[in-house]
């Protein structure tokens, strides 16, 4: 869907408007480009912990040039900062001397990525409150960078640091262009270390990926970009959307699966089928979704009944099946596609948002089963993303989703899928129990 007050903004006289009227300036996002490195451009890093390391030894296989002392000549891409070593709240001041010098000195779109130790693993309690305090910093340094910039904080339990190489790559990529202002834990509640990938731009090679409500928009976006990197897709739809979904399977030579989530078999017709063509499978995909929009006063109990059945029972029930019956293989992924509406809540989406709030609570309840099956569980929640969907909400309301977050502008549905096919890759091992927004940083919600 087009944007057109973005392609008024690069035009001489949108930018005068825009210059001299406080107006957003939303900047073009530079987006991965299949093929080409994950990282590009030089990356300055500083700070002192045991997360320094391993982040430069990540950033460095993806492709990045790491400086480790600041050039005057230098337009960096990107900031890695290892916070891990802050110990009580007069060390914040390492923060302010590290990036107040350098933030003029960013190219476009820059990435920035702060490293700590989750609070509550930091040793002390002036420790713990140091290392808290990255939250705020991160999150306002996100709504200053400006330029299409992004900002991140990554915590890592301290026996972890392992395990933090494929975050601190996506956070720094053109793959995370939408994903700014967020918190992501790195554990190591999972213990099946991941085998070598033998193509770092296909790691996916050999993995099975099962992608609900595949047919179009965000769920067609993930099937494409898990198939880019190296998956077999499992695309399920229902059958009025049979069309559209036989024609993406046949460009993925990927696998159709027509059928309704909610119907009383579908767990076990689904299980079934991905035991006995794919001898199970390593990702699962739990996108489709539906709305079904009114206030609380005028909601009747269809309406209520089928976005909650749609886009929260039928994921709980599916993932208990492929659980119980060990269909889900080791080092597998659950991913859950909730929404900024059930963080922040909107006006005639009681019945959505309360089922995409229950989609953080499945990640939170199903955390420890999936552990036992070596297998983690995780969420992303869309912002405004530019869909078929979003292209129906009323003009005044569409300009206002696109416009409140950080880079004055919806995401596509690739940003979306990029962070999935982050959380399903095999050295993301470390990360469960995660809610990632894809929101541009909203301003709306926490």
């Amino acid at each position: 869907m087009a944007d057109r007050y973005q392609r008024l903004t690069g035009t001489p006289v949108g930018r005068f408007l825009v210059k001299n009227l406080g107006l957003p300036d939303p900047v073009p996002l530079q987006r991965y480009e299949a093929g080409r490195p994950v990282l590009g451009g030089t990356v300055l890093a500083g700070g002192a912990g045991t997360l320094l390391a391993p982040a430069l030894a990540a950033i460095t296989a993806a492709g990045g040039d790491v400086h480790t002392a600041r050039a005057d000549a230098v337009r960096y891409a990107g900031l890695v900062f290892d916070a891990s070593a802050i110990e009580s709240p007069s060390g914040l001041t390492t923060l302010q001397d590290f990036f107040t010098p350098v933030l003029r000195a960013l190219a476009r779109c820059p990435h920035v990525v702060v490293v700590g130790t989750t609070p509550e693993r930091a040793g002390s309690g002036p420790a713990q409150v140091a290392q808290r305090a990255l939250e705020g910093f991160t999150r306002s340094l996100g709504k200053e960078i400006g330029g299409g910039g992004t900002v991140q904080l990554v915590y890592a339990d301290p026996d972890a640091a392992d395990r933090i190489g494929s975050t601190v790559e996506f956070l720094l990529s053109p793959k995370s262009a939408y994903v700014s202002g967020q918190v992501v834990r790195v554990g190591a509640t999972v213990e099946t270390p991941p085998a070598p990938v033998a193509d770092p731009l296909a790691p996916l090679t050999g993995k099975v990926a099962l992608v609900t409500g595949a047919s179009r928009g965000i769920g067609a976006a993930i099937a494409r970009t898990l198939h880019r990197d190296g998956a077999t897709i499992v695309g399920v739809d229902v059958p009025q959307a049979a069309d559209g979904l036989i024609r993406l399977m046949e460009e993925l030579s990927g696998d159709v699966l027509t059928l309704d989530i909610t119907a009383v078999d579908a767990p076990q017709r689904i299980a079934r089928a991905l035991k006995q063509r794919h001898d199970g499978v390593d990702i699962v995909v739990h996108n489709a979704g539906i709305t079904r929009d009114r206030k609380l006063a005028n909601m009747d109990e269809a309406r209520w009944s089928s976005v909650v059945d749609v886009n929260l029972v039928a994921p709980q029930h599916i993932t208990a099946q492929l659980l119980d019956e060990d269909i889900v293989h080791r080092n597998g992924r659950v991913i859950g596609v909730a929404s900024i509406a059930g963080i922040a809540g909107n006006v005639g989406q009681t019945n959505y948002a309360a089922s995409k709030a229950g989609v953080i609570g499945f990640v939170d309840a199903t955390v420890a089963e999936a552990a036992e099956h070596h297998v983690t569980v995780n969420a992303v929640a869309p912002g405004f993303i530019e869909t078929q969907m979003t292209a129906a909400v009323p003009l005044l309301l569409r300009e206002a989703g696109r416009r409140m977050n950080s880079m004055s502008q919806g995401g596509q549905p690739v940003d979306v899928a990029e962070t999935v096919a982050w959380l399903a890759n095999p050295g993301s091992y470390g990360i469960t129990g995660n809610v990632v927004r894809v929101c541009g940083q909203s301003l709306l919600g926490a």
